[in-house]
């Protein structure tokens, strides 16, 4: 028989603390969760590595940043859609038709492996592992921060591979600290090709202390891009018009931006304000586009850090989008955003 202890220790949740952090692996409704502390900051950051490794909470004294339909991680495990911070890989957005070009050579997509999605004109989006398991490689906490480390070997699922060739593997690493968290997205190129990189996040977020149409936005970008009827980017565009900041009465949002305004670190900060509640989303160098998502009559609004622009693959070998980043055989793209909320 098992000592008392060591029943304990079983049932326990799996847990590292330091000074004000902590890491916990906790059951929630039957659902895996790793939840990440700072108890100076009162902030709480709830993920589920079985679906998408998505975070869905951000708790700061109670109030979640981040914007979820869902009561349970049960719920949103038994029906997966897009809330919380979804990664989307290894292409964010839209492509414009079944196939894609990589380094010159055209690949077409396999629609019966069934898993391709699709929007509304049927044009394959936000890529293959949206709400995929990933495997949690680390949860700790030490004198500075809490984090989870967590891995997706895409090169070893062939349904996967049959749609995008390239051999890679993914680790993404939630990081709390100071009441800030940083999400960091490495890619290892294992395959014999350069890798072109278009992945992104389309994260929800929210301020509780005014209705929808009374917040404020900032959108740090010089450049607004044209898109087709079915959200494409045709190639053009033109300096943003919109005023600093803009307020969302009346106004709905689901534009894509380049020529983002950085400062000195090379970061750029979008954000958006109610009354003291602010949520500020800073963009890594790497993430050179942002899409802002705030449709009419729903309380969220998104900012979305992107490697590239809508259909990259496509536009950069039309000739028409010189910036789309490859990794090389063998090498590895790192990058990070970082959400700040203030307010709460």
């Amino acid at each position: 028989m098992k000592s008392a202890l060591a029943v304990f220790a079983l049932l326990a949740p799996a847990m590292s603390q330091a000074a004000n952090y902590s890491a916990a692996t906790v059951s929630a409704d039957g659902v895996s969760v790793v939840r990440l502390t700072d108890a100076a900051t009162h902030t709480e950051v709830s993920i589920v590595p079985s679906v998408g490794n998505m975070a869905y909470e951000m708790k700061v004294n109670g109030k979640n940043v981040f914007w979820t339909p869902f009561k349970s991680p049960a719920e949103l495990r038994a029906k997966p859609a897009l809330a919380g911070n979804p990664f989307l890989a290894p292409w964010a957005n839209r492509i414009d038709r079944d196939a894609f070009y990589a380094n010159g050579k055209k690949y077409n997509f396999n629609p019966d492996l069934g898993n391709l999605r699709r929007d509304g004109n049927q044009k394959p989006i936000h890529g293959l592992i949206l709400f995929s398991e990933w495997t949690v490689v680390e949860a700790k906490a030490d004198r500075n921060s809490a984090h989870l480390t967590s891995r997706f070997d895409f090169w070893k699922q062939p349904d996967l591979m049959a749609q995008f060739p390239f051999a890679h593997s993914l680790l993404m690493t939630y990081r709390l600290s100071k009441g800030v968290l940083e999400v960091e997205t490495v890619i290892d190129n294992l395959s014999t090709a350069p890798m072109p990189v278009a992945v992104g996040y389309h994260p929800y977020f929210q301020v509780h202390d005014a209705p929808r149409d009374k917040w404020k936005v900032h959108l740090s970008a010089r450049d607004h891009l044209t898109l087709s009827n079915v959200l494409i980017p045709t190639g053009e565009k033109k300096p943003v018009a919109f005023p600093d900041p803009v307020p969302l009465e009346g106004t709905q949002l689901d534009d894509v931006f380049s020529g983002l305004i950085r400062g000195s670190d090379g970061r750029a900060v979008f954000s958006v304000e109610g009354g003291k509640q602010k949520v500020s989303v800073v963009y890594g160098p790497k993430y050179t586009v942002a899409v802002v998502y705030a449709p009419k009559g729903r309380d969220f609004i998104c900012f979305e850090p992107m490697s590239a622009i809508t259909n990259a693959f496509n536009l950069a070998h039309a000739g028409v989008y010189n910036e789309l980043q490859t990794v090389p055989a063998g090498g590895q793209w790192k990058e990070s955003y970082w959400i700040a909320p203030s307010g709460f």
